[in-house]
């Protein structure tokens, strides 16, 4: 509609996307859950840590670095084997 996008609204159609989703409740998730988890996993795809920062809008890595690279390496595995069950592999989408 040409207007800026509101907060409220950004979350509410984000909602709106996930209701379908199986295993996902919709209320638990807000599109800054999505931009962790896209920050935390790039670094072990060797992402370089400048392109990630440029990714998300950063000037800097520092901010990048310090909030999101903490990693603890068996909770992102984890994650992967839970997010590729859910989005499968690309073996399993080709």
């Amino acid at each position: 509609m040409g207007k800026p996008l509101d907060a409220t609204n950004v979350r509410r159609a984000f909602r709106q996307a996930l209701k379908d989703a199986d295993g996902i409740n919709a209320d638990e998730w807000t599109p800054r859950e999505l931009r962790h988890s896209f920050v935390s996993l790039l670094p072990d795809r060797g992402v370089p840590p400048e392109e990630i920062s440029r990714l998300v809008g950063r000037s800097g890595t520092a901010v990048t670095d310090e909030i999101y690279r903490k990693q603890i390496r068996p909770v992102i595995q984890t994650a992967a084997v839970v997010m590729d069950g859910i989005f499968g592999t690309v073996q399993q989408r080709q």
